[in-house]
This record gives structure tokens, C-alpha cells and sequence, in this order.
């Protein structure tokens, strides 16, 4: 099975009410849409761990999944959609209702309780997943920080692609970029995405042409000329963008946890408000955002 999209793709924020309730506003998603694609942004990924997917039910997960598949009909975009992240039936239900609504690609986590510990155990879980979307590309997230499963990636990629037909990449979200890069070299037939905003540079270096990075969604500019640098042989100006990238990153993650600081970002930098992280994420305090914004003005990243 064949996916054809390489570049960039941001991981897309999930709205949420900030009245306490944390309702899903599906209305801003139109708007947000066309906001990525004002930006250079042509590739969305939908639910995952930048998305909360993980907070979500699984009727909001689709609905959300729905709101998105409809705002890219008139953008253009590509849709991916995370699956993962809950029990396997619920992953098959997302799976096959991404399918039907003619998403692009989908990509799934691991099992999270009964966690895989062998390259055999994770290709039979993912050929669950794959078996209830089997029109639809599959690729599987790798986050071994958030879940625990640290089985060899190159092995992994070349039994998945053998022996699940839908299977045609990952995310690889993993400072380790010398088993990441061994991925790139050993399967460069597949669709390899790395996770880590702050190595994209000597990623992108050692061979890697793909990324989906939540900053993206708000300062994307740093990535897009990191990417066409290297491809130009500029590694000097790749490291300067990395640099200034990596800069923006220190001060926007400085009071909190990693999607409760972006969406705060999000909401200063952008047209775009997301509102507040859901529990149990932590949201910034008015204190905190105040400093950020100061933070960023000094930056000349708001005006």
C-alpha cells in the first residue's frame, strides 16, 4: 500500500472551551484549517498526543475526526488520523470510521496495558488495527517515553512491512537518532516522521525528510527553512533556524508540561484560540501566560 505524502505535518491542537466544561468547539476547526494552509502547512495529523486524544471519548474522537475530514475538502490537505490510545475494540471502531469518511492515513500507539515487549507482539497488535481500516494506510507512533515499549525499531519496520498489507511508516518520536536514522537507511520505502522539535536539524541531516512537530502550528517558519536548507546543502542555516527554533521552544515550554504550554502559545501567536489543556493536564496560570507573552514580544515573535 502506497503513501505518497513526504514534508511536513503538524500535529493539530484539540479546542476546548475554557469555561470549565472543556467542550470541543468544532466550529473553530474550519477556521483552523485554513489557518494551517495560510502558513505553508499542507498535512494534518488529528487526536494525537499534541491533538489530546487521549482525553478524549470515543464519539468525541470522531466527531472531531469528522470536523477535520470536512474542513480538508475544501483546503486540500492531508488528513491522518491517530487511533490509538485506548482499548483495542474502540481503536478498531476509530479505525474503521477514519475509513469510511475517506481519511488518508491512520496511525496507532501500542497496546498500553498489556504493553508489546517483543517485535512479534507489537506487528500482531498493529495487524488488529489494521485489519479494521483495511483500505486505509496505517502507521504506527512511536513514543517509548510515553509508553514504555522500547522494542527495536528497525526490526520492527521490516517485519510490520511484510506482514501487515497496510502498513507504510511511523512517527518517531525519540531523541535517539541513531536508531531513528538506522529506520531511514534500512527502510526508505516507508513513511518515517520524526516527533522531536528540537533535533529536526540533525535530523533532517541524517537522511530523515519527514516531520510532524507541534510547533508547526504556530511558528512554522523555523522547520520549513531547516528542511529546505539541508536539502539545499546549508547546514549552516539549518543549524541557525534549529537554533532560534529550539530558543522559541526553552521559553514557550518554561512553566509547564509540554501540551499545556503550546496551546497557550497557540492562542498568543496565532488567530486561533484552542482554549485550555483538558484534565489532567495542568493549564498555564494568567501569571505564567503574562510572562510568556512578554517573553515572546522580546522574542519578536508577537506583535
Amino acid at each position: 500500500m502506497k503513501f505518497a505524502f513526504r514534508g511536513l505535518l503538524s500535529p493539530v491542537l484539540t479546542p476546548y472551551t475554557n469555561d470549565g466544561k472543556f467542550s470541543i468547539q468544532l466550529d473553530v476547526i474550519p477556521k483552523y484549517a485554513k489557518f494551517l494552509s495560510s502558513i505553508g502547512i499542507d498535512a494534518v495529523l488529528v487526536n494525537g498526543t499534541s491533538g489530546e486524544g487521549m482525553s478524549m471519548t470515543v464519539d468525541e474522537r470522531k466527531a472531531v475526526t469528522e470536523a477535520w475530514a470536512t474542513a480538508v475538502k475544501e483546503t486540500k490537505q492531508v488528513l491522518m488520523v491517530h487511533v490509538g490510545g485506548a482499548c483495542l475494540k474502540d481503536v478498531q471502531e476509530m479505525a474503521a470510521h477514519a475509513e469510511r469518511l475517506g481519511c488518508d492515513s491512520i496511525m496507532s500507539l501500542p497496546e498500553l496495558f498489556n504493553k508489546p515487549s517483543t517485535v512479534e507482539g507489537l506487528v500482531n497488535y498493529l495487524k488488529y488495527v489494521g485489519e479494521a481500516a483495511p483500505k486505509t494506510p496505517l502507521l504506527y507512533y512511536h513514543n517509548p517515553a510515553y509508553t514504555g515499549v522500547r522494542v527495536s525499531m528497525p526490526k520492527f519496520l521490516a517485519a510490520a512491512a511484510r506482514d501487515i498489507p497496510t502498513f507504510v511508516g511511523m512517527k518517531f518520536t525519540d531523541n535517539n537518532l541513531e536508531e531513528g536514522t538506522q529506520c531511514v537507511v534500512e527502510n526508505g520505502n516507508l513513511a518515517i516522521f520524526l516527533g522531536c522539535d528540537h533535533v529536526l536539524a540533525g535530523a533532517f541531516t541524517l537522511g530523515f525528510d519527514s516531520a510532524i512537530a507541534t510547533t508547526l502550528n504556530m511558528l512554522p517558519s523555523p522547520s520549513i527553512k531547516m528542511l529546505a536548507a539541508i536539502k539545499n546543502n546549508r547546514s549552516k542555516e539549518a543549524l541557525e533556524e534549529q537554533r532560534k527554533l529550539s530558543a522559541a521552544i526553552n521559553v514557550m515550554t518554561r512553566n509547564g508540561g509540554w501540551v499545556a504550554t503550546m496551546k497557550a502559545a497557540m492562542n498568543l501567536m496565532t488567530p486561533i484560540d484552542v482554549g485550555p489543556p483538558r484534565p489532567p493536564l495542568t493549564p498555564l496560570t494568567s501569571k505564567e501566560i503574562q510572562q510568556l507573552k512578554q517573553e515572546l514580544t522580546a522574542m519578536k515573535l508577537l506583535h
